[in-house]
């Protein structure tokens, strides 16, 4: 498995696989091309069919230039090896194309080529099962987290506490951001208003409706563009830090121990993407936002104390009960229903974690098995469910309600 730095990625929002990816490969392409006079990228798939509404050409002009690049739709054409491809290529003046480019951008930013990996770390974990991971754990008595700490140094905790800074950082801006998120659908931002209504509860109903705040203030920075962490993605940015804020907040832990909370959670999202997919494209909203629950769930358990088998259950059950959840921005969005998922999942985050914990540890399926099964029902979700905007949500709210039809962004 790769390092956690190729997990949690520092950028801008709203779509880790649809904006950082192809921005990333548009400043590759144009390192190799800098005298180009003309370029021509082609999206297809899921790039294509909602590229648009995830700025997925916004990402690409920053870096080409507006007044040189041309950009080709192709929502029609699906590559086998992954629905998130694109071709770069340079037009000479007689509009022949050259050296044509095709890469795919495989989900939380990260770029692959003929499938293979581009611009990551090497391999530095020796295990990629979190159940091998945790019989290594407990043969030496240590935490997830030292597990974390043997392979990638002490050198993890400076980059690990950047990404805490960046991520308490977006929900606090969040938290005090009013108005109107960009894109067409109108959509008022929540956060603060949740915020104030929750500081009016009793305790019980105020630490869910905090946590919704929390989740939602990053979940709307990152539809604003803003700048966020891959957790593992953009669209599901805010379930993590969401989680982890509140527990500091309302607890007072020590930011050392939130770390190694954002360690485990890693440990669990990077077995996830090795073993089954965070691509939304690819496998459905299970893969984005049933995987932050599921790195929620973990960190939560391990910062209130549990053992190795309770964190691997809590985790387990984050991902188990979003299985078969379908990816369907409304618009090509990251909107609707993505933030209000983030929210939710948030709170099942923080659920699974006492479930767990009431249960000792003791479950009948594990966090791999349920990987498999993700990756499997993926696989098996049609592709108008895979965020191409044309089926589930998206389609029936273009059809029962005029003002969610098609946008010109």
């Amino acid at each position: 498995m790769k390092s956690l730095k190729e997990l949690y990625r520092i950028g801008r929002g709203p779509s880790s696989s649809h904006t950082m990816g192809p921005n990333r490969a548009a400043n590759l392409y144009l390192e190799k091309h800098p005298d180009a006079k003309k370029f021509q990228v082609t999206l297809f798939g899921s790039l294509a069919a909602t590229g648009k509404g995830h700025l997925t050409d916004v990402a690409i002009l920053d870096v080409l230039g507006k007044d040189r690049t041309e950009i080709v739709w192709k929502p029609e054409v699906t590559h086998s090896f992954h629905p998130n491809a694109m071709e770069f290529a340079v037009v000479d003046e007689n509009g022949q194309l050259h050296d044509k480019w095709t890469v795919y951008s495989v989900g939380g930013g990260a770029l692959a080529e003929d499938g293979e990996s581009m611009l990551e770390t090497p391999d530095v974990y020796p295990l990629d099962h979190l159940s091998d991971i945790a019989r290594w754990c407990d043969e030496r008595g240590m935490s997830y987290w030292e597990y974390v700490e043997e392979y990638e140094g002490a050198e993890i905790w400076d980059y690990l506490r950047e990404v805490w800074h960046v991520m308490t950082d977006a929900v606090e801006r969040g938290l005090h951001h009013e108005g109107v998120l960009p894109g067409g659908l109108n959509l008022k931002r929540k956060a603060p208003h949740y915020l104030v209504k929750a500081q009016g509860y009793s305790p019980n109903l105020q630490s869910r409706g905090l946590v919704f705040a929390y989740a939602l203030a990053v979940s709307e920075e990152n539809a604003s563009g803003g700048l966020v962490v891959t957790a593992p993605t953009c669209g599901s940015s805010g379930v993590v830090p969401g989680v982890l804020y509140h527990i500091q907040h309302s607890r007072r832990f020590e930011e050392l121990r939130i770390l190694h909370a954002l360690a485990t959670a890693g440990l669990i999202g990077n077995v996830a993407k090795a073993r089954g997919s965070i691509s939304g494209a690819e496998a459905g909203c299970q893969a984005e936002v049933g995987v932050a629950c599921a790195m929620a769930a973990g960190a939560a358990n391990y910062v209130f104390g549990g053992s190795l088998a309770a964190t691997e259950y809590a985790a387990e059950m984050g991902l188990e009960h979003h299985l078969g959840m379908t990816c369907d921005p409304v618009c090509g969005l990251v909107q609707i229903p993505c933030i209000e998922r983030n929210a939710h999942a948030a709170a099942r985050a923080l659920d699974a974690n006492i479930y767990a914990m009431l249960a000792e540890g003791v479950h009948r399926v594990s966090f791999d098995k349920t990987v498999e099964v993700m990756r499997q029902t993926g696989s098996d979700i049609p592709s108008l469910y895979r965020e191409t905007s044309a089926g589930g949500l998206a389609k029936e709210m273009s059809i029962l309600d005029s003002n969610f039809g098609k946008i010109n962004l």
